[in-house]
């Protein structure tokens, strides 16, 4: 990658891709260095700066993340089936008299939109910065994680409100037809959510159309079993009694996505970073005094940027060492996009939010 930026290094001339940068001397200065993204090659302007203050910014973007294309595959298949699926249900469960065949084809209407939402935060994720969106639109897939739990908990509920409904309103069921569709129902689910597992893993976006699709897959198992009890048995009640188990089901599985994407909204750090062991990294490196003003949250459901002071006496460390100090964070600590500020530790740079409100000037 190629370093680009600007500021000033305490009399140290900068490194760009590993080449000696062109320098000009200034007056005064703040120096922030940068990485731009492969092919670009841009100057780097040093500024030297004598005087006791002294910022030095390393800014740096890490981009070895997954392909999104293979999941815009994945949705466009899954929404393809399961649009043709909640329409099968919807028309058999009318012609069998099924509570829980409707209740699945709502549940599979859900996640269809569910999907859509997370396939449009892809694409809304890969727009540019621009100047009033500097960040691009990478947090769109966190809201739509968050959208994709709230919808997840309200066809739940319609699923609750309709069996216990049901429950105390028994209706005949036809039993065969229940059944096969509901098994039809299993296959395309389960397929559908294969699609996502392995992205699942490492994206809350991606996460909550697979927990959608897997949701879909059990409510579809359920339906088939208590088709095949009502065919043999005539108990009627157990449809509506399976949609109910199955709801309880589903609320255990999307809580944790709820809970992590309201997290994740509110800009707090992410589950996959630790940042007691961030913080011990940086305090232990060669010419570090001091760590402050670390802080860490997520720019999508895939990337996490930091921002970090470092005390050091001894002045600029160069662009090497910085660029080491941000390898290693993208590498071990999942940190994507980080910006680190050298203080020389002449005085003391206290976090504007650290600062009662009413000792704020102004």
């Amino acid at each position: 990658m190629s370093a680009t930026g600007s500021g000033h290094d305490h009399g140290r001339a900068g490194q760009a891709g590993g080449k000696t940068a062109p320098r000009e001397d200034h007056d005064h200065g703040h120096e922030h260095h940068g990485t731009a993204h492969p092919g670009d090659q841009a100057p780097h302007i040093a500024h030297d700066h004598d005087h006791g203050h002294g910022h030095d910014h390393h800014h740096h973007h890490h981009h070895h993340l997954p392909d999104p294309s293979g999941n815009e595959r994945a949705f466009a298949i899954a929404v393809t089936l399961n649009v043709a699926m909640v329409v099968v249900q919807a028309v058999y469960g009318v012609i069998a008299h099924s509570t829980a065949l409707l209740a699945d084809a709502g549940h599979n209407l859900s996640d269809v939109l569910g999907m859509v939402l997370a396939w449009g935060a892809i694409w809304l994720a890969r727009r540019r910065p621009s100047a009033r969106y500097t960040y691009g639109l990478r947090g769109s897939s966190i809201l739509a994680s968050l959208a994709n739990a709230a919808l997840l908990f309200v066809a739940t509920g319609a699923i609750a409100w309709e069996a216990v409904h049901r429950l105390l309103n028994p209706a005949p069921v036809a039993g065969l037809a229940v059944f096969l569709v509901a098994v039809a129902g299993i296959a395309i689910n389960g397929f559908s959510a294969l699609l996502f597992m392995k992205g699942s893993k490492d994206d809350l976006n991606i996460r909550g159309a697979f927990l959608h699709l897997v949701g879909d897959a059990a409510v579809s198992a359920a339906v088939a079993l208590s088709g095949l009890l009502v065919l043999y048995t005539g108990w009627n009640w157990l449809d509506p009694a399976m949609s109910l188990i199955v709801v309880l089901v589903i609320v255990c599985g999307t809580w944790g996505l709820l809970r992590e994407s309201v997290r994740l909204t509110l800009n707090a750090v992410p589950e996959r970073v630790d940042t007691v062991r961030i913080a011990r990294y940086l305090a232990g490196l060669q010419g570090v005094t001091g760590v402050h003003d670390l802080h860490v949250w997520a720019l999508s459901t895939t990337e996490n940027s930091l921002t970090v002071h470092l005390v050091m006496p001894g002045g600029h460390p160069g662009d090497r060492y910085l660029e080491t100090i941000v390898q290693t964070l993208a590498h071990e600590h999942a940190v994507h996009h980080a910006t680190l500020q050298i203080d020389l530790g002449t005085h003391d740079h206290p976090c504007s939010l650290d600062i009662p409100a009413e000792a704020k000037p102004g």
